[in-house]
């Protein structure tokens, strides 16, 4: 009887054991591409605004390609945002980006050049229209934006085409019914706190360290963007069709929104290259960025969006290659 027992207990280890191997295995196999050698070299990359989600974003990625790839050097440079990231990437200045789509697809119908080269890795969150203004100005919609000083953000940025374009949809003339101003989310906080602008356009992931370190110390409301502003927007052209109508969650900024939410909207953010990026580099940079996400969504919020069902849309642009090889690795 105790030999038999002997035999049995064997004979469970040795299925536990194999069947710990294969959970291993499938594992590695998720984590990376076997029989690959990780990458080697030097690439950059463009994030934005040293307050902005792109640049705390940008770090972390670096850090967690540092732990798969350690051999592979990650330049970050800063940026203005969505529309100097896209022609940075379209004309080899940087090799990958985070950019809005509306900017990618304005970059593409304005014939930027490198345009067509410009290539899709992943879909990752959405921005949020932040529009901010002291919790006691007389400023209570859009269209009472009209003769203020308002931030519309740096000439290169995302949120300048945004801020302008829901502007016109509200009947103001960017440069002659308001005092345009182009700070961006570095300065317009501190600006708006000393009384020298009216209010700032903002659009970021929620919540943007910027907006919340001035929540924090000054009293401030967000204007809502209603749903009518944001339909009107749609005709505007080509590029508005990615704007929707969204809600800011009362999550967001709880000590702003007194847990109301706020209308608004969104538009979703794009990891960026160019498509003679090597397929290789790529994929690897793919299986890290979508991997990464709880570890990094602990620190940026924005993160815990990044979703593998939801990646590959990466409208206007089509996949690189190395991408869509990762995608298919991975499809049950």
């Amino acid at each position: 009887m105790p030999r038999i027992l002997s035999r049995l207990a064997r004979r469970r280890a040795t299925t536990v054991a194999g069947a710990g191997v294969v959970v291993l295995g499938l594992l590695l196999w998720w984590l990376l591409p076997l029989g690959d050698t990780p990458p080697k070299g030097t690439i950059t990359f463009s994030t934005g605004t040293p307050s902005g989600v792109y640049q705390v974003y940008g770090e972390m990625l670096r850090a967690e390609f540092r732990k798969d790839m350690p051999d592979l050097k990650v330049r970050l440079i800063t940026s203005d945002g969505s529309q100097e990231n896209v022609a940075r990437v379209a004309r080899g200045e940087a090799d990958f980006t985070i950019a809005a789509a509306d900017a990618v697809e304005t970059y593409e119908l304005n014939g930027g050049p490198g345009a067509e080269q410009l290539r899709g890795v992943a879909r990752l969150y959405d921005d949020y229209v932040q529009l901010v203004v002291a919790r006691d100005s007389d400023i209570r919609s859009v269209a009472d934006l009209r003769g203020k000083r308002v931030a519309i953000g740096p000439p290169e940025s995302g949120v300048r085409l945004i801020a302008e374009r829901v502007l016109k949809a509200a009947g103001i003339d960017s440069g002659r019914d308001i005092a345009p101003q182009s700070d961006g989310i570095g300065d317009a906080p501190e600006r708006l706190k000393r009384g020298a602008i009216d209010a700032f356009f903002w659009s970021g992931g929620l919540p943007t360290d910027g907006v919340r370190q001035l929540a924090d110390g000054f009293p401030i409301r967000f204007l809502p963007i209603q749903a009518e502003l944001v339909a009107k927007l749609h005709r505007g052209g080509e590029a508005t069709r990615y704007y929707r109508a969204a809600s800011m969650p009362e999550s967001a900024y709880p000590t702003v929104q007194n847990g109301a939410p706020v209308p608004t909207m969104a538009v979703s953010n794009l990891l960026i290259t160019r498509a003679d990026v090597d397929p290789a580099l790529t994929e690897w940079l793919t299986r890290t960025v979508i991997k990464s996400r709880d570890g990094i969504g602990a620190h940026v919020h924005s993160a815990q969006l990044v979703d593998l069902r939801t990646a590959i849309y990466t409208d206007p642009l089509q996949l690189h290659e190395g991408a869509r090889n990762y995608y298919r690795s991975v499809k049950p």
